[in-house]
């Protein structure tokens, strides 16, 4: 079935998904099975991220997030991550105007201080640029770790209990959850991870309590619109309990 036929399926299935979630993963083995440098394979994953943004706004996603780089990556070689800072700042002088064309409202989240100066530069420049556009917003997470920022959203609210802007017992789930970075984001009904891993590395760990899992055998470079539509697909065919018994 092509990506045509599946998208016909999507929408006669009804329930599309909100918010899809993709834990980018495969760029690295993508170079290595083709005795490329490293670089080549994040490069070429660029142009997945556009033909994944193209297929969530044709399926009528109202959120989709792309797992680009976490805080653990910072770890890589000197040489791997000012390519990917220098990826990052090419993307967006290439992407900006038909992100802006598309209605797609752009958002970075994460550690932003610790980008290259211009890299962060970039980076204020599109979410700023894009900020009215309302058709699909793209949360792009880099220098980004789940459980860091779940330690910040505790200082924070532990700095309003200290300064009397908070009692403790007014501290519950929706709380915390307003001190994440995707405050006012819903949580994502489906995650994807490429690749073939079976993990969700440090990615979304409150917000995807009760997310469905789809394991993709792709790797990110070789993502198409037509993998994502597969994966709606299995989620459209998927009982979300939430804890409950069917009724």
């Amino acid at each position: 079935m092509n990506a045509t036929e599946l998208l016909a399926k999507i929408r006669l299935n009804g329930a599309i998904p909100r918010h899809v979630a993709i834990i980018m993963d495969g760029n690295g083995r993508w170079a290595r099975e083709r005795s490329l440098p490293r670089p080549l394979g994040h490069r070429s994953g660029m142009k997945a991220v556009r033909e994944v943004v193209e297929g969530a706004i044709e399926c009528g996603l109202d959120v989709l997030s792309l797992f680009a780089f976490s805080q653990e990556n910072w770890q890589r070689p000197r040489g791997e991550i000012d390519a990917l800072m220098m990826l990052l700042e090419e993307f967006i002088a290439r992407e900006t105007a038909e992100l802006s064309a598309q209605h797609v409202r752009v958002k970075m989240l994460g550690d932003l201080t610790r980008l290259t100066p211009g890299a962060a530069r970039a980076a204020a420049e599109l979410m700023a640029g894009t900020a009215s556009n309302d058709r699909l917003t793209l949360n792009l997470f880099i220098s980004y770790g789940s459980r860091a920022e779940i330690v910040r959203a505790a200082r924070m609210l532990a700095a309003e209990v200290r300064d009397g802007m908070r009692q403790v017992d007014e501290i519950d789930e929706e709380a915390l959850a307003s001190h994440l970075y995707t405050t006012g984001c819903p949580d994502p009904d489906l995650l994807i991870r490429t690749s073939g891993e079976q993990r969700i590395s440090n990615f979304l760990l409150w917000q995807a309590a009760y997310t469905e899992l789809y394991l993709s055998p792709a790797l990110w470079p070789d993502f198409t619109r037509r993998d994502l539509y597969e994966a709606i697909l299995a989620f459209q065919n998927r009982e979300r309990r939430f804890g409950r018994v069917p009724v």
